[in-house]
């Protein structure tokens, strides 16, 4: 089955400024929320899809694509859409998997301003923005108050590694809110990591905001890795089951997962091309030769040791790396 190209590009769902799922009918709804203007005035929509049960229940926010060259968040969370059909019987999931519009479209980890004077920016670094702020915070202002805080009681944002380098599947939640650790533990992730948060992180907004949240790291950056895909919506759909939003039994962790809240990155000290020498997940020891960098005559520049124990939880996988770029990163 084909749609025209005219369905393809603008199906013909409701525009939004503003969404409230507590006015919904119990079912499942699409939307287009409008939640700026582009340079030339015209609107910048982003997809949304909402499951809503008969039965009360939790509001679950799910985001993706905050990073445009993290793809495998993004397919995680259209997948875990086309599973939800007719499987809903209480409370709401609300899914946004394309928030990035102008990252997405350059496979670009940043949000890019059309102003002349605008630099790219990080849009996972300004949440819950600033109404009167440039491009990006006005952006992430109207996308927070329009839409994510207000249909949220917990809250999930998909994410992958930065292009260039490799994640397991790697949940970051703060310890000191409950069901953010229930959450991050019923995904059955390899690594979780204790996260207080940084200023301007989506996790973070939430959290401060009372709404309990994880940031899920899918994969490698940019490439599609439906492996972890599958594990991440199934570690998604656990989490439904858990809070009673769809039916089913509840897994319990069967993979080795490790937890910690010490984060160890080493970085390239010069450009060259680096060779990692340990896998995801592999243990280390202090003093363990980890990586070896050439330059581009292929002679031996430079090589690298942990700096102490640790569980490998990323590394790169293009071999070349400009000056400070990540070339491992333990947790201990």
């Amino acid at each position: 089955m084909t749609t025209s190209l005219n369905q393809s590009i603008v199906p013909m769902y409701p525009t939004l400024q503003a969404l409230d799922v507590d006015a919904l009918d119990a079912g499942e709804h699409k939307f287009w929320f409008a939640v700026a203007t582009d340079a030339i005035g015209h609107p910048q929509t982003l997809p949304v899809r909402v499951f809503k049960g008969k039965k009360p229940g939790r509001k679950i926010m799910i985001t993706a694509g905050i990073h445009g060259d993290e793809q495998n968040g993004i397919l995680t969370a259209q997948k875990l859409a086309r599973e939800l059909v007719s499987k809903m019987v209480a409370g709401v999931v609300t899914i946004v998997p394309a928030i990035n519009l102008s990252g997405i479209a350059r496979h670009s980890r940043d949000f890019h301003s059309a102003a002349p004077d605008s630099s790219s920016t990080n849009l996972n670094r300004v949440f819950p923005g600033q109404e009167d702020g440039d491009d990006a915070h006005r952006y992430a202002h109207s996308l927070w108050t329009h839409l994510l805080k207000p249909n949220a009681d917990l809250a999930i944002d998909l994410h992958s590694q930065t292009s260039g380098s490799a994640y397991p599947l790697y949940a970051f939640a703060d310890y000191r809110l409950d069901d953010a650790l229930i959450m991050a533990r019923l995904i059955n992730p390899d690594v979780i990591l204790n996260d207080p948060g940084d200023p301007g992180i989506l996790e973070t907004a939430y959290n401060r905001a009372g709404i309990p949240s994880v940031t899920l790291e899918i994969g490698v950056g940019r490439y599609t890795d439906l492996t972890m895909v599958d594990r991440a919506v199934e570690g998604l759909l656990n989490i439904l089951r858990a809070y009673q939003l769809i039916e089913g039994e509840v897994k319990t962790q069967t993979l080795p997962c490790v937890e910690g809240d010490i984060i160890t990155s080493v970085r390239a000290k010069q450009g060259g091309f680096v060779l990692c020498h340990v896998n995801l997940l592999e243990k280390v020891r202090q003093g363990e030769h980890i990586a070896t960098q050439y330059n581009s005559f292929g002679d031996i520049i430079d090589e690298y040791y942990s700096p102490g124990d640790g569980v490998v939880i990323s590394h790169n996988v293009e071999s070349v790396r400009a000056p400070g770029s990540l070339v491992v990163r333990l947790i201990s």
